[in-house]
């Protein structure tokens, strides 16, 4: 594993690749957090809860047959499509902060695509089999392939792998900004927060995509970089 780590880590391409996106990476993390912290210190005029304001846009959106359930945990927010269920954290459920209201109706936005049979959800949806399997075992072969030259046809498969880790990546980004933009038309339409609070809750939202373009970002150098180490161990 030492030798792995002076091949993988301890290489110039490793500052030029990753380094910015670690920096990224903190930054965003900390704006998420700042903003998320500014924002769910704020009610809204409306007293509306993340709960009522993820049923306002379900029924502004026609959606029925989805339940809303509170969750325990900080960011644990989600839609399971599985169950058909949106998941609420304790800090969403029950606040009536602006905040929890943006996040609650970007959940039920992510509801309302798969209601609606939204193409890119469909398109992640093919891909998360792949991309499951390229993330538990991708890094095996990489590793074993970079040990030793004698199995550098195994860093190839890994980068196969883990290609499909990246794809995913990238698939989810339309899929998150769209959800944010449902969310962000329905609180227009009907009213549901103020127009100094619609700012509020877009900034907040913006914060929580931030962090998946970060990851994207994060997961292309990274194939970037095994595909350079790949190529230069192959011109020995």
């Amino acid at each position: 594993m030492g030798y792995f780590s002076y091949l993988y880590y301890y290489n110039w391409s490793y500052i030029l690749f990753m380094l910015p996106c670690i920096i990224l990476t903190i930054a965003v993390q900390a704006s998420m957090k700042s903003t998320f912290k500014k924002y769910g210190s704020v009610t809204n005029s409306r007293g509306l809860t993340g709960y009522e304001a993820a049923q306002r846009v379900l029924s502004h959106n026609g959606v029925t047959g989805v339940r809303i359930e509170r969750i325990q945990g900080s960011y644990t927010d989600h839609f399971d499509p599985r169950t058909n269920v949106i998941r609420l954290s304790e800090s969403v459920y029950s606040s009536n902060s602006i905040a929890a209201v943006g996040v609650a109706c970007h959940e039920a936005g992510h509801a309302v695509q798969y209601a609606v049979g939204y193409v890119p959800n469909k398109i992640r949806s093919i891909i998360l089999p792949a991309a499951n399997i390229g993330t538990k075992a991708s890094w095996i072969f990489i590793i074993l392939g970079l040990i030793t030259s004698y199995l550098q046809p195994l860093l190839y498969v890994g980068i196969i792998l883990f290609s499909a880790s990246v794809l995913f990546t990238l698939a989810t980004l339309p899929v998150e900004f769209n959800a944010s933009s449902r969310a962000l038309s329905c609180i227009r339409e009907t009213g549901m927060l103020t127009e100094t609070e619609y700012t509020g809750a877009k900034k907040t939202l913006r914060a929580a995509a931030m962090t998946y373009v970060a990851a994207a970002a994060t997961s292309v150098m990274q194939l970037l970089r095994l595909i350079l180490i790949a190529s230069s161990r192959n011109r020995r």
